[in-house]
């Protein structure tokens, strides 16, 4: 049995071109994207598009963290973060823009998006097999692809006119062909003091780059200017649980031992979350 298109995908194939032969016009085609050459891409029965080709990247977002994930940002512990992204993009952009969620997981920050837009339509692309499945249900106006961040992204050019990039790799050079000359990039990525508490019961924990903001600045510089800078941060109340999915919707979880979370006294009741969040115009 074929797998219909679902409507966003429908509405995001001008957005497209084949990864293989950069052809724009991709066409539905039995359960698949086609391009006029004949090269055929899968539509998942879950809903997004599987455009990979060759060897597939590796991703450490498997069912357990895409699970834990979804059920603490459930929480709305996160819910500042993502009104920031959906803030700055809205600032940005008029009329029916086009947003592009490059490494978007589960669909949450695009969603955000989408809700404070309500003319927007939203492309999430990511490697997480487990994580598209819930993209591809996140919103009504969200289509998603499986796709690799360090690769060229299956875009056309200047199809975007907001990037969002929420604690995610990064491509800037592909970040700006496929931005419009007058759209706008968003990086939200952590401060030092993010998760402390947590990172401070438990060392195995992955720390945070204290050059992370000068790398940031030396990759993003040959293409972009930051128009505007926003800290985000605040405390917020930490259950048991909470603590334990906040781990394991990381990669983190593959360095936390089970005898390091077994005692209570070694999670934080309560946790700091910080992060800068930017968005930079196309130089």
């Amino acid at each position: 049995m074929s797998v219909s298109l679902p409507p966003a995908l429908e509405q995001s194939l001008d957005l497209l071109c084949c990864p293989t032969c950069r052809s724009r016009d991709l066409q539905p085609d039995r359960g698949a994207l086609r391009c006029p050459v004949g090269h055929t891409f899968d539509i998942a029965r879950h809903g997004y598009a599987g455009l990979l080709t060759g060897t597939r990247a590796t991703s450490g977002d498997d069912a357990a963290m895409v699970q834990a994930r979804d059920r603490f940002l459930s929480t709305g512990t996160y819910a500042p973060l993502r009104k920031a992204g959906a803030r700055l993009a809205s600032d940005a952009v008029s009329g029916r823009p086009t947003v592009v969620d490059v490494g978007c997981g589960t669909g949450y920050y695009l969603a955000g998006v989408l809700d404070q837009i309500p003319g927007a339509r939203g492309l999430g692309l990511d490697t997480s097999v487990r994580a598209l499945r819930s993209a591809a249900r996140a919103h009504e106006r969200a289509a998603a692809v499986a796709w690799d961040v360090f690769r060229p992204f299956p875009l056309a050019d200047r199809v975007a006119d907001v990037v969002l990039n929420v604690f995610a790799p990064r491509n800037p050079a592909e970040f700006h062909r496929v931005l419009r000359p007058t759209g706008r990039l968003i990086v939200i990525r952590p401060t030092r003091r993010h998760l402390a508490e947590l990172r401070g019961r438990l060392p195995a924990v992955i720390a945070i780059d204290p050059v992370k903001e000068e790398r940031l600045h030396r990759a993003l510089h040959p293409f972009f200017e930051a128009a505007v800078t926003e800290q985000v941060e605040y405390t917020a109340p930490l259950t048991r649980p909470d603590a334990l999915d906040l781990v394991a919707m990381t990669p983190s979880a593959r360095h936390v031992s089970r005898a390091d979370l077994s005692d209570d006294g070694f999670l934080p009741d309560q946790v700091t979350v910080s992060v800068l969040a930017t968005a930079y115009q196309p130089r």
